[in-house]
């Protein structure tokens, strides 16, 4: 009889428990990145009255007979289902579409979240708005970035207001076309602005000059200080189907007041003669004067972009992400951040995008994914099975009040 008395106790104790999880998971319905987490029981060890019997030539086998001496905790798993999105057009408010976790660090160790109300801090840093742990990604130099793994990983910095030097032309391209029907010596012009060693614009004038050869046209550069004879004309040769054949001359040298030498290589390789009006017009130009950080976007890769004063746009740095091959592994550490666990599998880092990572949502923070009508209808299932269990104790109480009472 006792049996029944302490089944019901550990009934009891492990509703109580059940009821714990889903009054947690409701409190966090409203916490950005929270998953919600669910009680599974099984039965406690069975007491066994008598072992199973082996079939016999005369009569059939028996059955074990057993008594249960009720439940336990069998597990309680984190649900890692993707939550709703939530857009709030702060840049720095990301979520992640996918299976991946932000990385954070405290200086000494990594920890992960889904939870992205990120901010940055006085040194520019990308950090954990509620904590201040650091936000872990790769820093591109001059936009290029290093090889994206765990081995070099680092805050992220976003230096608002740092001056990018500037940046002597070298290189500008041409497309468009150069009119057939032109006559020796008719002239077209274009001009584009190229920058010196110390990021001075100046206007440098191309002309085109339609030779006596049908299908050659001769450049000559104009507009630049210090212009070195020799290296400021060429010659253009098309084939007889209009396309182009050759180029001859430059690259282009000049030396502004104060600035390193110059050189620029003029590419026409886009140029084409036919027929038509003439269209000539810079393709491409390199080189840019100085300009410091204005702001910045966050794309669905985790790639920072910097918008400089000088028009300039570059990759600043890039927020990784990290997967498991068991998410339900992970530790909780409260503040909405996790930490692997020997069950939850080493971290898998890398960009958003790649290995199953997911994308990220910039302006955007993921909700939780606790399911409100779910918990009610489990706490009514759980309220149920703890007053059944309290019947069974105050039953079997009643039950053990009558064998007392036998003997009067």
């Amino acid at each position: 009889m006792m049996r029944a008395l302490f089944s019901g106790v550990s009934g009891l104790k492990n509703h109580q428990l059940r009821m714990d999880v889903i009054g947690n998971n409701i409190a966090n319905v409203n916490t950005i990145g929270y998953k919600t987490s669910r009680v599974n029981f099984q039965e406690l060890f069975s007491q066994t009255l008598r072992g199973a019997a082996a079939p016999r030539e005369d009569r059939g086998g028996t059955n074990p007979q057993q008594i249960g001496l009720g439940i336990k905790i069998g597990s309680i798993d984190t649900l890692h289902t993707q939550g709703n999105l939530q857009m709030t057009q702060k840049t720095t408010d990301l979520a992640v579409q996918g299976a991946g976790f932000f990385v954070l660090s405290d200086g000494t160790r990594l920890v992960y979240t889904r939870a992205g109300n990120f901010d940055i801090d006085a040194a520019g840093y990308l950090v954990n708005a509620s904590n201040g742990l650091r936000v872990q990604g790769w820093m591109a130099t001059a936009g290029t970035f290093p090889v994206k793994d765990r081995n070099n990983l680092t805050d992220v910095r976003i230096p608002v207001g740092q001056a990018i030097p500037a940046r002597a032309t070298d290189r500008v391209a041409y497309g468009g076309n150069l009119d057939a029907r032109a006559a020796e010596g008719d002239i077209f012009v274009t001009s584009v602005d190229v920058y010196d060693s110390l990021g001075r614009a100046h206007s440098m004038t191309v002309t085109f000059e339609k030779t006596a050869n049908p299908n050659e046209w001769k450049w000559t550069v104009s507009g630049l200080p210090n212009l070195v004879p020799g290296t400021d004309w060429g010659t253009i040769t098309f084939t007889t189907s209009g396309t182009f054949q050759a180029q001859t001359g430059g690259p282009v040298q000049f030396q502004a007041d104060g600035a390193d030498a110059s050189s620029i290589t003029l590419d026409f390789g886009s140029l084409t003669q036919y027929a038509a009006s003439y269209t000539v017009a810079e393709s491409e130009r390199n080189g840019y004067r100085m300009g410091s950080l204005e702001t910045f976007t966050i794309d669905s890769t985790g790639k920072v972009v910097g918008v400089y004063s000088n028009g300039l746009t570059q990759e600043i740095a890039q927020v990784a992400l990290a997967t498991f091959n068991n998410p339900g592994g992970l530790m909780r550490m409260g503040e909405n951040l996790l930490a692997e666990s020997n069950n939850s599998g080493l971290p898998q880092l890398g960009e958003a995008g790649t290995g199953g990572r997911g994308m990220i949502a910039p302006g955007a923070l993921e909700m939780s994914n606790v399911d409100l009508a779910q918990e009610f209808t489990a706490m009514i299932v759980t309220q149920r099975g703890f007053q059944a269990n309290s019947r069974v104790i105050t039953t079997t109480d009643e039950m053990l009040q009558e064998l007392v009472n036998l003997k009067r």
